[in-house]
C-alpha cells in the first residue's frame, strides 16, 4: 500500500504541476476536466473568460483575479462562501494551487488577518507566488508541503479551508487529524470536496490517473462522517452541492459537497 500511496502522490503532483506549467505559459486552450477535480458542470477555465466559473464563484468575487489563478482552479466548490470568514481571522488552504481561494480569503480577513496556501507542487506555488505580487497582497503566503504532514504549530489557525483537494489524499484519515491539530479551540473546517454514492471497485483505487480526476478517491459519506468525529469534530455538516456525476465500468456516482465542522 506505501508504494502504491507514492505513486499516487507522484502521480497527482505530476497532473497539477503539468496544469500550472501550461496555465504559466498561457498555452492551455481548453481543460479536459475529467482530468482534474471540477465537478464537470463548469466549461474549461482556459476558454475564456471569469463567466466560466459563474456557477462556482460570484462574479463580483472573480473581478480583479489574476487570470492565471482562475485559469488554474479544479475545484468544485467556492469554500470562502460557507466560511463566513472575519476580519483578522488566520486561515489555511489545503491544496491551494493557483492561490484562488486565498486571494478570496485574503479580501475577507483584511491586512489584519493571515492566509497559508498549503501545497505539494513546486510549479502550482511559483504560479501562486508570482499572482499575490501582482495583486500585492502583504496577508498571504504560500509554502510547500503535504496536507498529512501540516507544516504549522498546534492551534495556528481559525479556520481550514479546502477545494476539492482532500479526496485527491491517499491517507484522509492523516488530512483530518491534521487539520484538527492545526486550528485554534472553536476553530472550524469548511470545505467542498467529491463524496462517492456507493463503494470504490479496488481496482478504481489502486489507479493513480482516477485518482488525478477526484474518482479513485473519493469515499462514501459515512466513512467520511466517521473520519471527521474520530478525530475529534464537532458539528458535523455534508452537504451535496450539485447533481451527482455518473461514472463508468462499475463505479459509483460522484457527487460534490459542502462539508463544515467544529474543533470543540
Amino acid at each position: 500500500m506505501a508504494n502504491t500511496e507514492r505513486n499516487i502522490k507522484s502521480h497527482v503532483q505530476e497532473r497539477y504541476g503539468e496544469r500550472a506549467r501550461q496555465v504559466s505559459n498561457l498555452t492551455l486552450k481548453s481543460v479536459d476536466q475529467a482530468s482534474y477535480c471540477a465537478d464537470g458542470t463548469t466549461p474549461s477555465a482556459m476558454d475564456a473568460s471569469l463567466g466560466a466559473f459563474s456557477n462556482i464563484y460570484f462574479q463580483k468575487d472573480l473581478a480583479g483575479l489574476p487570470f492565471e489563478a482562475v485559469a488554474a482552479s479544479a475545484g468544485c466548490g467556492n469554500p470562502t462562501a460557507l466560511a463566513g470568514l472575519r476580519p483578522g481571522e488566520n486561515v489555511l488552504d489545503l491544496g491551494s494551487g493557483g492561490g484562488i481561494d486565498c486571494f478570496l480569503a485574503a479580501r475577507q480577513v483584511g491586512p489584519s488577518g493571515r492566509v497559508v496556501g498549503l501545497d505539494m507542487t513546486p510549479d502550482m506555488l511559483a504560479l501562486a507566488r508570482r499572482n499575490a505580487q501582482n495583486l500585492g497582497l502583504s496577508n498571504v503566503e504560500f509554502i510547500e508541503g503535504y496536507i498529512e504532514e501540516i507544516p504549522l504549530p498546534d492551534s495556528n489557525v481559525d479556520v481550514v479551508i479546502s477545494n476539492c483537494v482532500v479526496c485527491l489524499s491517499p491517507d484522509k484519515g492523516k488530512v483530518v487529524r491534521e487539520s484538527f491539530r492545526v486550528l485554534t479551540s472553536g476553530g472550524r473546517l469548511h470545505i467542498s470536496d467529491i463524496l462517492a454514492l456507493g463503494p470504490m471497485p479496488e481496482s478504481s483505487q489502486e489507479d493513480p490517473e482516477q485518482w488525478a480526476s477526484c474518482v479513485s478517491g473519493a469515499e462514501e459519506k459515512t466513512t467520511y462522517l466517521n473520519r471527521l468525529q474520530e478525530a475529534g469534530f464537532v458539528q458535523i455538516q455534508i452537504t451535496e452541492d450539485g447533481d451527482p456525476r455518473s461514472q463508468e465500468d462499475g463505479r459509483p456516482d460522484i457527487v460534490s459537497v459542502k462539508i463544515v465542522a467544529y474543533k470543540p
